[in-house]
């Protein structure tokens, strides 16, 4: 027995297990606390609609273009090392992007999606090389705390900017806490033992992956399942706006709908691994998301049933997405390389998402051509779904 695997075995694990938790709650909640905001943001900046549309794009092209080189920093690093400097450039981000400029907003964003690039990654090949058994409960679990964490985001947000004396700029700066928590709680993992990490082999070659279907199937549903989530999630406030709901009352429901996204994690995490295989459960998890799209267009006014609806099978199919790049590999190694270009392919797909949709609302006058172009990408979702969701691995 190792070092590394006589301090996991005598209480190590548990400090790990909070670690990794912490970070969880850093994936998403930068990032998503931008759009209750954006109102607030044009009006003091006098930025444009598709300049505001960029804040949640940048952070999708810098894990599209950051995502591929992770798993080398792992391999030469260790994956302790580089989550710990991830989170240091997450917290950067947050820091910079407070900080006043108009510059500092966007270069902010984008140094915010660098770093947590490289923790989307390297997460799923940490699951996989120290809790090899419990992949799919313990990704439904983190599913959960990104989703808590990003529904506090949310909601705290537009009361926090509305305090005397407060600012947009400070309300953002509130998120810095979720990436200070995961530092401190981290620190431990930097005096572990290094693990040995393989050096890419012919059977992990990138270029090997990329010419397997397997691959492309979960490359696919991930990336899919991103693009619908950002433009949702990133036009939400203003889908509401226009149904005719105040301020207050959409960033509440953006608020709900991220509450919602934690569900699928705490009732599917364990499902997931008695199940045979995912098939059923991508297929159903895609339709509901498609049934909500649908009624938020049809019937804005059950707003709040069509985003509690949504946040679930969204949240649910999310949730399939990062299980699948751990289930369909063979080692921490593999999962790292299939997240590198699952998300790289995936979030390039989801980056195009919400410019699009904003260009359709300028076109059109109204939020119907997106929801519907949304609906229809959800039952591409479920035929990939069917394919990544067998049991077989890469």
């Amino acid at each position: 027995m190792t070092v590394r695997e006589i301090v996991r075995t005598s209480g190590g694990q548990g400090l790990l297990l909070i670690g990794i938790m912490l970070i969880a709650s850093t994936l998403r909640a930068p990032i998503t606390a931008v759009a209750p905001m954006f109102g607030m943001i044009r009006e003091t900046s006098g930025i444009s609609a598709a300049e505001a549309g960029m804040l949640t794009t940048l952070p999708l092209l810098a894990f599209a273009a950051i995502s591929p080189f992770a798993a080398g920093l792992a391999r030469r690093y260790c994956i302790e090392r580089s989550l710990f400097a991830a989170l240091l450039v997450v917290a950067t981000g947050i820091a910079l992007r407070s900080t006043g400029p108009l510059w500092a907003l966007f270069v902010g964003t984008g140094t915010i999606g660098a770093g947590i690039a490289v923790a989307n990654v390297l997460l799923p090949g940490l699951l996989k090389r120290d809790f090899p058994n419990r992949v799919a409960s313990l990704t439904g679990f983190y599913a959960i705390v990104s989703g808590l964490s990003q529904a506090l985001a949310s909601t705290a947000v537009i009361p926090l900017a509305q305090l005397p004396g407060s600012s947009w700029h400070l309300s953002l700066a509130c998120t810095l806490i979720f990436p200070v928590a995961a530092l401190i709680a981290w620190v431990p993992q930097l005096q572990m033992p290094a693990a040995p990490e393989r050096a890419a082999s012919s059977t992990h070659d990138r270029g090997h992956l990329w010419r397997l279907p397997l691959a492309w199937q979960v490359t696919g549903f991930l990336g899919l399942t991103s693009l619908v989530f950002y433009v949702i999630v990133g036009w939400l406030p203003s889908i509401l706006a226009e149904a005719g709901y105040p301020a207050a009352t959409a960033g509440s429901l953006h608020g709900l709908c991220q509450l919602a996204i934690a569900i699928p994690g705490l009732l599917l995490g364990t499902a997931v691994k008695r199940m045979k295989d995912q098939r059923a459960m991508a297929i159903g998890m895609a339709l509901t998301t498609c049934l909500s799209l649908l009624g938020l267009w049809q019937l804005p006014a059950l707003a709040a049933l069509w985003i509690a609806l949504f946040g679930f099978g969204a949240g649910a199919a999310f949730m399939l997405g990062l299980s699948f790049v751990s289930l369909r590999a063979s080692n921490s190694q593999e999962a790292a390389a299939l997240s590198g270009m699952a998300q790289c392919l995936g979030y390039s797909l989801a980056a195009a998402g919400p410019p699009l949709a904003g260009l359709a609302h300028d076109a059109t006058g109204s939020w119907g051509l997106a929801l519907g172009a949304c609906a229809i990408i959800t039952l591409l979702m479920a035929v990939l779904g069917s394919l990544a969701g067998r049991a077989r691995t890469i």
